[in-house]
This record gives structure tokens, C-alpha cells and sequence, in this order.
């Protein structure tokens, strides 16, 4: 294999390697979007049960 041939094939898989990094983190900010949003609405249950408990 020639040097410029395995350059580019260097090129290309650091390219691929940068592409599944950004959807691994994409997917990492959804994680963790959907588990905020889950714990702000258990936090506002227990809140409203908290004010009818003491009313």
C-alpha cells in the first residue's frame, strides 16, 4: 500500500470515528434530556402532593 493511499484510508476512518462520536454524544444529550424532563415532573408531583398534604 502505497503512502498515499494509507493516508487516505487515515483520513477517512479518523472521519468515520469523528461521525460516531457526535451521534454517541447526540444520543448521550437525548439520554439525558429525557431523564430532566422525568425528574421535573416527579418534582412537580411530589410538590403538589406536598402543598394537598399540609392544606
Amino acid at each position: 500500500m502505497g503512502p498515499e493511499l494509507q493516508y487516505q484510508v487515515m483520513i477517512n476512518r479518523a472521519a468515520q470515528l469523528q461521525e460516531e462520536a457526535a451521534s454517541h454524544r447526540r444520543a448521550r444529550e437525548a439520554q439525558a434530556a429525557t431523564k430532566g424532563r422525568q425528574r421535573a415532573g416527579q418534582r412537580r408531583l411530589r410538590a403538589a402532593f406536598g402543598k394537598l398534604r399540609t392544606s
